[in-house]
């Protein structure tokens, strides 16, 4: 989140982003042994920019993308990246979404969690909740309600 940040920030030069990502690997994350995750993630974020702006501003159109504070702006990016291009093995969609809340609410403003939940909610709805038929499928010994029950 940092190094989109900081790229978005500085004007989004693609031609920037390695330095940035590299710096603030070796500035935030010099523990860790891999940083591949990190860098899938912002190249993946990035490749997917037009895609995921433009969902962004289908999800909240009251708020055009340059009015969106930075923060929650790449915040969104990511997990729009995750829920919607990532590998639902490594992240499932629930847990894209909760990270991006969290973040939001680390590092945004104090609505931004609230802002960030709603726009990732959305999204998630709209594109039917991925996976939900492949975890909840019904047991064996429940009954579907008859359609009369559910009407009233």
């Amino acid at each position: 989140m940092q190094s989109l940040y900081e790229w978005d920030f500085k004007g989004s030069k693609k031609e920037e982003l390695a330095d940035i990502v590299g710096r603030n690997i070796e500035e935030f994350a010099s523990g860790i042994d891999d940083p591949t995750f990190i860098i899938q993630l912002v190249q993946g974020v990035v490749k997917n920019l037009d895609k995921i702006n433009a969902i962004i501003e289908k999800a909240a159109p009251q708020w055009p993308l340059s009015q969106i504070a930075v923060v929650d702006r790449n915040v969104l990016r990511i997990g729009l990246y995750e829920l919607l291009f990532g590998s639902r093995d490594e992240v499932p969609p629930k847990v894209a979404i909760n990270e991006a809340i969290e973040l939001a609410k680390s590092f945004g403003g104090d609505s931004s969690g609230k802002f960030v939940n709603g726009v990732l909610g959305t999204v998630y709805r709209e594109i039917g909740e991925p996976g939900k038929d492949e975890t909840s499928k019904p047991k064996d010994n429940e009954e579907e309600e008859p359609v009369e029950a559910q009407e009233k």
